[in-house]
């Protein structure tokens, strides 16, 4: 007999962890391979944790009502296998909970700690590593080629829920010995220690209220999020330079494809793919903005993965990325756009759906603010914020000099990590996105 261990999986980042709100089965009870064991709930969705493959339910570790960390073991499930369990004859249970737990704007807090394995302990298990699911020979394979979970994270999954399968670190690890570059990413304990230390400390009278004034405890999306911006400001040296766009030429061209648009691909057409567009072009002007960094390397992405932070109804804010967006057109951009917020309010991204970002957008304009200063969104170095379209008298020159007009204008502005990005770099960037959209061709189709 083979003993395995049933861990919470991880969800996505920002969720850490779990509320155990039903068992569906009892110790002693045979399960099937994917049949639902239990049911948990976090801050946006309910979800089901499967039976990884056939067994008895030898003994359940976690009650209903408690609150396990993502890793912590929940249950031990018995099987008739022996030894190690080989990566193609096991699901990870991440391959079949729900793929519809929307996660907070990206954390470092999603960087989970590593189970180590007890010395007396000889039967292998599936684990978190570095907040992704392995196998036991993936695991081991990344253990004993010394492969550090950040940079396990850059390895893309080929299966079909995106997990790294043997195949996937083999190759990987070939490409690596051939070019001799192996990724240099923060350790764990580098990531993790500075939002431990900047957790604010709340004594029990705080918890009282008074006839005066109210105490609202902060859900755990809320607290995650007051971790990530503390770190990131304790990180990053901010800087942020301002931009004014006229955008006219933009704002008419959207007026007269809109509903062409809307009737030809169902799909409504948004400022956001336009900005999009415009600062994907840019990026690729201006790689070393689509980078971050460890400590004095710097790390050029090689992909361009936009985050679009996006409003919840519940007042947090959640980032879906939209994966290689320099190789949509506008129609997939407007798409993608479209379903990925969609889905943000409905809770229904996929944990893959909000990972990966390497440059995000901010949209001040949507609550009629006409500037702001966003914070960086680790480990990014930028990001854009976008301010409202207001219609103001300009200054513009024509074929018989200056005139005053009245003119499409906006207010863009980059926040940036002056570590790496210095006010030329920042400010060329930020003037490149304007250009883009001040130079639209109103003659392009969609």
């Amino acid at each position: 007999m083979a003993k395995i261990e049933i861990i919470l999986p991880a969800m996505g980042e920002g969720i850490i962890e779990a509320t155990i709100t039903k068992w569906l089965v009892k110790e002693g009870q045979h399960v099937d391979e994917d049949q639902s064991i239990v049911e948990i709930a976090t801050d946006k969705v309910d979800s089901e944790i499967p039976a990884p493959q056939p067994g008895v339910i030898q003994k359940i570790l976690t009650g209903e009502g408690t609150v396990p960390k993502i890793g912590d073991t929940i249950a031990i499930l018995e099987t008739e296998g022996t030894g190690i369990i080989e990566e193609e004859k096991v699901k990870t249970v991440t391959d079949a909970v729900e793929a519809k737990q929307p996660a907070e704007e990206k954390t470092v807090s999603a960087v989970l700690s590593q189970k180590t394995d007890n010395a007396n302990h000889t039967e292998e298990s599936t684990q978190v590593y570095s907040g992704k699911f392995l196998s036991p020979l993936v695991k081991n394979i990344a253990k004993k080629e010394n492969i550090l979970p950040g940079e396990l994270e850059t390895i893309r999954g080929t299966s079909n829920t995106g997990r790294v399968t043997k195949n996937d670190i083999l190759n990987y690890l070939s490409n690596r010995k051939s070019t001799g570059v192996q990724l240099p990413i923060q350790s764990e304990k580098q990531i993790i220690e500075p939002i431990q230390q900047a957790k604010p400390v709340v004594s029990k009278e705080q918890l009282f209220s008074s006839g005066e004034y109210e105490i609202v405890q902060m859900d755990r999306m809320r607290k995650l999020i007051a971790e990530h911006m503390v770190y990131s400001k304790q990180v990053s040296p901010h800087v942020t330079s301002f931009v004014e766009a006229d955008v006219t030429n933009m704002v008419q061209w959207r007026e007269k494809q809109k509903n062409q648009f809307l009737q030809k691909e169902n799909q409504k057409l948004t400022f956001t793919p336009l900005f999009i567009e415009a600062t994907v072009k840019a990026l690729k002007d201006f790689p070393m903005v689509n980078v971050s960094v460890d400590g004095d390397k710097i790390i050029v992405k090689k992909n361009i993965n936009i985050g679009m932070a996006t409003a919840l109804p519940s007042g947090n804010l959640i980032v879906p990325v939209i994966k290689n967006a320099d190789r949509l057109n506008l129609t997939g951009l407007v798409t993608s756009v479209n379903d990925l917020a969609e889905r943000a309010r409905d809770n229904k991204l996929k944990p893959d759906e909000i990972q990966g970002g390497t440059f995000t957008i901010t949209n001040f304009g949507t609550f009629g603010n006409i500037s702001g200063t966003p914070i960086i969104n680790q480990p990014q170095v930028a990001i854009l914020g976008i301010g409202a379209i207001v219609k103001k008298p300009a200054v513009i020159e024509t074929p018989a000099g200056d005139a005053i007009a009245i003119r499409h204008l906006m207010i863009l502005s980059l926040a940036y990590d002056h570590r790496v990005v210095d006010g030329a770099l920042g400010g060329m960037f930020l003037k490149r996105i304007a250009d883009y959209l001040e130079n639209f061709d109103t003659k392009r189709n969609t």
